[in-house]
């Protein structure tokens, strides 16, 4: 994600006037920071004999999770990736018409990359607030917040996915992809409500 790998190295790069990594990079980086939480709350709930019940299913989402938090890392330096793709066909010569034909296919073709790699990082924020309902009503009521904070992290990456889809959409030409791509997006979508309906419970629970 950054030269020398630590948090603080990211944000520093983030903040910096560089223009990757980016809201698609800390858009995964919110989809690890959900994963990571899964696992936490797993790690804290197996072995108690309170929730012996529900050991089975944090065993199981704690290797989903452990999964997803590591695709995560990896979406963000696609972002970053794809994003130089578009840079660098945006700058190939326009002189001539062949020129320009070939620019215009270089974008659109860095576009598809550049709204799969959001469109992956939808999908994964989905999979986490998922895990994030499955281990809600066996978790550790130590950490049953930590259940809405992956939740709402979750739903943080979600959401600004889809704003990184959509502005590469807004520029795609292939009106068939556009429309797969946009179906495929609101599919994901539906976690959104999921993600808030989770933290609402988990406050209902918890009381003021």
């Amino acid at each position: 994600m950054d030269e020398d790998g630590t948090l603080d190295g990211f944000l520093t790069a983030l903040a910096s006037a560089a223009p990757a990594p980016g809201g698609g990079a800390a858009a995964a980086l919110n989809a690890a920071l959900g994963a990571a939480l899964v696992s936490m709350v797993c790690n804290l709930t197996i072995g108690k004999p309170r929730y012996a019940e529900h050991e089975a299913t944090m065993i199981r989402v704690r290797g989903e999770a452990e999964g997803a938090r590591h695709r995560a890392l990896t979406l963000a330096d696609d972002d970053a990736a794809a994003f130089a793709a578009v840079t660098d066909a945006y700058q190939l010569p326009k002189q001539t018409d062949a020129d320009r034909a070939a620019r215009t296919a270089a974008i659109q073709k860095a576009l598809v990359g550049a709204a799969d790699v959001p469109l992956r990082t939808a999908e994964l924020a989905a999979a986490v607030v998922r895990m994030s309902g499955e281990i809600l009503d066996g978790s550790n009521v130590n950490v049953l917040s930590d259940v809405a904070v992956a939740a709402a992290s979750a739903r943080a990456a979600l959401q600004s996915a889809v704003i990184n889809v959509r502005i590469n959409l807004a520029s795609m030409t292939d009106p068939e992809l556009r429309a797969a791509t946009a179906a495929a997006l609101d599919v994901h979508r539906a976690a959104d409500d999921v993600a808030a309906g989770i933290v609402r419970t988990v406050e209902q629970r918890i009381g003021s």
